[in-house]
C-alpha cells in the first residue's frame, strides 16, 4: 500500500445561498498545505449563524495549527503527520475550543443567544484521515464511483431510527427533518464523534452541508464527486438549487492522488 506520505490532497470548494434564504449561515475552510477541511451550518436569528459558523472554523483552524506546533516542538511527531493518536487530542481539543468560544459569544449578546453551528472536519493522519462530527453537515468517501456516508447525523430523526420508534417511511414524511441533537456552541460542551478513515489513491471526500446532501441520493453523490474538480462542485450546486435551494448549500471536494501524477 502506498505511504500517505506519498500521496498528495487537493482540495476544491464552493457556496452558496440557496434560493429561499436571505444570508449565507455556511463557513468552510479548505488548507491543502496543512492537510485541514472544515464544514460549519450556522443556526440562529439575525446574523447569529454566520457568526457561529466563522468563528468555529477559524478557531478550529487556529487551534490544529497550535496543536501541532506544540506537538513538533515536544518531540512527538516523528514524520510529517501525526499519529491518529495524537491528532485526535488536538482534532478534539480543536472543536471543544470551537463550542467554549461560540457558547461565550452568545452569552455575551443576547441577539446571538442560542446560536450554534453543525461542523464536519478532516485532517491528515500518518492512516489516512481522521474526520470530526457534529450535527448533521456529512462526510462521504467516494471510491471506485461508488460512496458511502462516514460520518452519523445528529438529528432526532436518526435517533429515533435507531431507536425503532418510527419507521424510515415515517421518517420521510416528518416535520422535525432540520432537528438536530449536537451542535457546536449552543452548550460549552459537546460530544465529538472521532472517526479514522483509510484513503488510497483516486479516493476522492465530500464534505457538504445538508443544503446539499438533502436533495441528492448517495448514488447520485457518487457519480457527481467521480468527476472531481470544481465543475463537479459547481454541478451539485446547481442541482441543489434546481431542487428547491431552500437552504444555504456548501461543497467541498478533497481528492487523493499519487504525487507523482498529481504533479504531473
Amino acid at each position: 500500500m502506498m505511504s500517505q506520505e506519498a500521496l498528495q490532497l487537493k482540495s476544491v470548494g464552493g457556496t452558496h445561498v440557496g434560493m429561499r434564504r436571505k444570508n449565507n449561515q455556511d463557513s468552510f475552510l479548505v488548507d491543502d498545505s496543512l492537510g485541514l477541511w472544515v464544514v460549519a451550518d450556522g443556526m440562529g436569528g439575525r446574523a447569529a449563524g454566520e457568526v457561529a459558523s466563522q468563528q468555529a472554523v477559524e478557531t478550529v483552524h487556529e487551534m490544529v495549527l497550535a496543536g501541532l506546533r506544540r506537538s513538533r516542538e515536544a518531540g512527538e511527531l516523528a514524520s510529517t503527520l501525526p499519529s491518529v493518536a495524537i491528532a485526535r487530542r488536538i482534532l478534539e481539543s480543536a472543536v471543544q475550543a470551537a463550542t467554549y468560544m461560540v457558547f461565550g459569544l452568545a452569552e455575551q449578546d443576547q441577539a446571538k443567544s442560542g446560536m450554534g453551528t453543525t461542523l464536519s472536519a478532516a485532517l491528515r493522519v500518518k492512516e489516512g484521515l481522521l474526520l470530526a462530527q457534529v450535527g448533521d453537515s456529512r462526510i462521504y468517501r467516494v471510491r471506485g464511483g461508488e460512496a458511502s456516508q462516514l460520518t452519523e447525523d445528529h438529528t432526532l430523526i436518526n435517533w429515533q431510527l435507531a431507536q425503532g420508534i418510527i419507521t424510515p417511511e415515517e421518517a420521510q414524511r416528518s416535520r422535525q427533518k432540520n432537528v438536530i441533537t449536537r451542535a457546536v456552541g449552543n452548550r460549552d460542551y459537546v460530544q465529538v464523534d472521532l472517526l479514522p478513515c483509510d484513503v488510497v489513491a483516486g479516493d476522492k471526500f465530500l464534505l457538504c452541508s445538508d443544503g446539499l446532501h438533502g436533495y441528492l441520493g448517495q448514488r447520485e453523490v457518487g457519480e457527481f464527486v467521480s468527476q472531481g474538480g470544481d465543475g463537479a462542485v459547481q454541478a451539485m450546486i446547481d442541482l441543489a438549487n434546481d431542487r428547491g435551494g431552500k437552504d444555504n448549500i456548501t461543497v467541498l471536494i478533497v481528492e487523493a492522488a499519487a504525487a507523482a501524477a498529481a504533479g504531473a
